[in-house]
């Protein structure tokens, strides 16, 4: 219901991923008179319509969305996977309001004190999970800790590949940088016993010598807005270049092939889909402004994090012995 363009995007974009996994059941969860007029004929078996008197919207504060709209659609779909009717929520909704019902609703992981929000950005070696991107503004040295180990069980999860590489985001690469809180995050994660490369800075994060980056929520959200921001001025910069002029026009055609598979490499939709990782549930984040193609993607991040059981190799993760 939620998110920039609501049910007219998400339904028919929910209706095309159930039809590609007939063995997974959906539960939309909305309103009953956004419900589309066609419904019986559009959604396949394995969909179904869960009704929703409230919506949370965009601006709703989370604290006000999490007292007085208990019987939103966000409220529901949380709902859901605490009751394990549902094995995973997505939404696009208002972002706050999602980590707060989740947080309340589902509880966290043990051994796991906040929530972190984590997502896979492209980079040379494919792609790099980073966290935290929002959830909190600062983070302790423990906590810190602890996003490092969800962040290497999602890494381990999407890629198949044991021991991902763990970097903690700092100023520099050297031992002596950074404030109290990275260098006593620095010496928990060395003894934590994942496979822990050392401090990164901004620009490993596109290399392919780490796998997860691990920072606050307040420097990973300024970083991560600070790439979608870039990616957004490369894109229009090379647009007004290859369109002054005939001749950089035909050079626009000669080099379409390669154009377009770059285009495709960074398009940002095709790594929608943010996991709220900590959370005794598995709940995924859409952009708000996602449109069909891309919050099908955040829903195929839900089905393969269910299917996982990405909490339970989380909290298995968690009770690890650590290397001395």
């Amino acid at each position: 219901m939620s998110g920039d363009r609501g049910p007219e995007t998400c339904v028919p974009a929910a209706l095309a991923v159930a039809c590609e996994h007939p063995d997974v059941e959906f539960t939309l969860v909305g309103r009953e008179a956004d419900r589309p007029a066609d419904w019986r004929e559009r959604a396949p078996r394995n969909a179904a319509w869960l009704a929703a008197s409230e919506v949370v919207a965009m601006n709703d504060h989370p604290r006000e969305a999490l007292r007085h709209k208990k019987h939103s659609s966000m409220r529901r779909a949380v709902d859901l996977v605490k009751a394990r009717t549902a094995h995973a929520c997505v939404s696009a909704g208002n972002t706050g309001a999602l980590m707060a019902t989740a947080h309340f609703v589902l509880k966290m992981i043990p051994g796991v004190e906040r929530p972190a929000i984590a997502s896979w950005i492209p980079s040379r070696s494919g792609h790099t999970f980073m966290l935290d991107l929002g959830a909190n503004a600062t983070a302790t040295p423990a906590q810190l800790r602890q996003f490092a180990v969800m962040g290497s069980a999602l890494a381990e999860d999407r890629s198949a590949a044991p021991g991902p590489r763990v970097g903690l985001l700092n100023i520099g690469e050297e031992d002596i940088k950074g404030d109290e809180t990275v260098q006593k995050a620095h010496e928990l994660l060395s003894a934590s016993g994942l496979n822990y490369v050392g401090f990164v800075e901004g620009h490993d994060v596109f290399g392919d010598d780490v796998d997860v980056v691990v920072t606050d929520g307040f420097t990973g959200n300024v970083a991560l807005k600070t790439m979608e921001g870039t990616a957004r001025y490369i894109a229009q910069a090379m647009r007004e270049e290859f369109t002054r002029g005939a001749m950089r026009k035909l050079g626009a055609l000669l080099a379409a092939p390669a154009l377009g598979a770059l285009r495709s490499r960074l398009d940002p939709r095709r790594y929608n889909g943010a996991s709220m990782v900590g959370l005794n549930g598995v709940v995924i984040k859409s952009h708000g402004s996602a449109d069909g193609f891309a919050f099908q993607r955040a829903i195929e991040v839900a089905v393969a994090e269910a299917r996982d059981d990405l909490p339970a190799r989380i909290a298995a993760k968690l009770d690890a012995p650590a290397v001395t």
